[in-house]
């Protein structure tokens, strides 16, 4: 069978893993991330526009982010959104600067952000075992129509599951070192 029938799924395998990426990228670990901004959308002269277009996010120390907009005026519409959002942080307004200051994650909260880890590996476990569940049954299909052999199926089938195995190790990777950081004093 050929290679390149593989390739379509592993693309979508991949696209899962990606998207279990950004979910955890957004998940407040113990550290400030600018990553924690991406969902944020500020109304930018009527247009929701991601903070990190509308000035410079940097992170002087472990726990703050400064956000220095390019504006001075777009400092409230910032804080406005910020406010609105799930980040649970109420950001500091020095008329120049906004700091969002983290505070440090209690026993209690590290427990919950790893149970959304899981939660989310898992999702993404779902994804890439629907993903070879479609793939073999669009190979059986074409051993049904006599496209390919009996042992041509038998090695796609092999060859998916690999595929799966693979990915889904790597999942497993991704989930650990978040959990890993998360509990992380």
């Amino acid at each position: 069978m050929d290679k390149e029938a593989y390739k379509p799924y592993e693309e979508k395998m991949k696209k899962s893993i990606n998207s279990l990426k950004e979910n955890l990228a957004g998940l407040r670990a113990g550290r400030a991330n600018p990553a924690l901004l991406n969902k944020i959308h500020v109304d930018y002269y009527g247009v929701p526009t991601p903070i990190n277009q509308l000035g410079n996010i940097s992170v002087p120390e472990a726990r703050v982010i400064v956000i220095q907009p390019w504006e001075a005026k777009m400092l409230k519409e910032i804080e406005k959104a910020i406010q609105k959002s799930d980040l649970g942080i109420n950001p500091n307004n020095d008329g120049k600067v906004i700091r969002l200051i983290f505070p440090a994650l209690t026993e209690e909260r590290r427990k919950e952000l790893t149970k959304i880890v899981k939660k989310y590996g898992e999702e993404a476990k779902v994804a890439v075992r629907s993903i070879r569940r479609e793939a073999i049954e669009k190979f059986r299909a074409m051993k049904k129509n006599s496209e390919i052999t009996e042992d041509d199926l038998k090695v796609a089938e092999k060859d998916m599951q690999n595929i799966t195995d693979k990915n889904i190790e790597e999942i497993d990777k991704i989930v650990a070192d978040k959990e890993k950081e998360i509990l992380e004093v």
